[in-house]
């Protein structure tokens, strides 16, 4: 992951939006299958993706997507 944080600040936002779209799809059509997660695992996928969130400055942070989207991320992937 530390290697995604030093790339570019358009291709975090890519990976931020893929690892959004990871989630989505693991949620709904994917049966909570961790398989379709970048990370392989819940508790990580969500931990790099605050990583990834927290690399822009405030001013920069992505509207579409946000800490309360990213809690609520949290506790249905976390919580069964």
């Amino acid at each position: 992951m530390q290697d995604i944080l030093k790339r570019d600040e358009k291709f975090r936002y890519m990976m931020l939006g893929r690892f959004q779209s990871d989630c989505e799809y693991y949620l709904n059509n994917g049966n909570r299958n961790a398989k379709h997660l970048w990370a392989r695992n819940e508790k990580d996928h969500i931990e790099n993706m605050y990583a990834l969130y927290c690399s822009f400055p405030f001013y920069k942070k992505p509207k579409w997507c946000n800490r309360k989207q990213l809690r609520k991320y949290r506790k249905q992937m976390l919580t069964q």
